[in-house]
């Protein structure tokens, strides 16, 4: 089954890994920067190009969408969708998944715990939003930030003002979230594949930081999921429409709290510390286990309820 997948590079480690295991599994794959297709419609089917090439042919697109020129990439992505190849997420669940505060929004409305969240775009508000957050200190996200970059912990009302005043200058919107402190920076992250969770990882903040992403510093151990947290991310998944997801976790006085889902989770903390995870980890391939859901003919319904670089290259 020949594959592609939509990736700006083909050096990042999901990246790589991905095509790893879909040579081991003799499907012949392609990776392509989405910024270098050019898209097409006319009075046939939607077409798509890299230079002269067409790009045809394909079974099955995994789209390994970042934060550069999100639009685009996901007007890629729905072109693949409206030729009839399979693509594993698709384009409406990537968008959702993208924004921070709508995705909140769904999961909240079908009864998923989310830490209290305020967007705004009025200045003279922000004393009354910290109060109804439990004070100070508060957490700023970027509704597209990843990888802990645009995450920051606001301690001082001035430094809230400045650093909320310099976002809308730039024309970026910002959410405001409530701080944790019994989470001391720590989440956890949950890989679901299919509707099924395949690994899991809690994951620690350096010393002095908040973030505990591991590509800010933080570092991670494997642990065996609570059945309330596996349920959590399965659902946080089907909500989303997302068929492969990364559930990140927060543990609260109140119980779990889900902080965001994400569309292109990468696995290269995961697959370092799952090597002895029982039961999730033990001799398991997350690539693979990927590659053979994405290659499967029909996708696996996820019924599971609601809660009360440059060039086109060929392997």
């Amino acid at each position: 089954m020949k594959l592609l997948i939509l990736s700006r590079d083909v050096r990042y480690y999901s990246t790589r890994r991905l095509v790893e295991a879909a040579r081991q599994l003799n499907h012949p794959v392609s990776v392509v920067d989405p910024l270098e297709c050019i898209l097409s419609i006319d009075r046939n089917r939607p077409s798509l190009h890299l230079g002269k090439t067409k790009l045809k042919g394909f079974a099955v697109v995994l789209p390994r969408i970042g934060n550069i020129a999100i639009e685009y990439s996901l007007a890629v992505v729905k072109h693949f969708e409206l030729s009839g190849i399979r693509v594993v997420n698709n384009s409406k669940a990537i968008y959702l998944a993208k924004d921070k505060f709508i995705s909140l929004q769904v999961l909240k409305s079908k009864g998923l715990p989310v830490p209290e969240t305020i967007m705004l775009r009025k200045g003279d508000a922000l004393k009354k939003v910290v109060k109804e957050l439990g004070g100070l200190p508060v957490v700023l996200k970027l509704l597209r930030g990843s990888q802990g970059v645009g995450v920051t912990l606001a301690k001082r009302m001035n430094q809230l003002v400045s650093l909320v005043k310099s976002t809308w200058k730039l024309d970026h919107d910002i959410i405001i979230q409530r701080y944790i402190p019994e989470s001391r920076g720590a989440d956890i992250r949950i890989l679901v594949v299919g509707g099924a969770v395949i690994a899991a990882m809690r994951r620690y903040p350096r010393r002095g930081d908040f973030r505990s992403n591991i590509h800010q510093g933080g570092y991670a151990e494997a642990i065996a999921l609570p059945r309330l947290y596996e349920r959590l991310a399965q659902q946080a998944a089907q909500i989303i429409g997302l068929e492969i997801a990364g559930v990140d976790i927060i543990e609260s006085k109140r119980g779990p709290l889900i902080i965001e889902v994400n569309a292109s989770p990468g696995f290269e903390g995961l697959e370092k510390v799952m090597a002895s995870t029982i039961p999730y980890g033990t001799g398991q391939d997350i690539a693979q286990r990927i590659i053979k859901y994405a290659t499967k003919t029909t996708p696996v319904p996820m019924d599971i309820g609601t809660p009360t670089k440059n060039s086109l290259k060929v392997y």
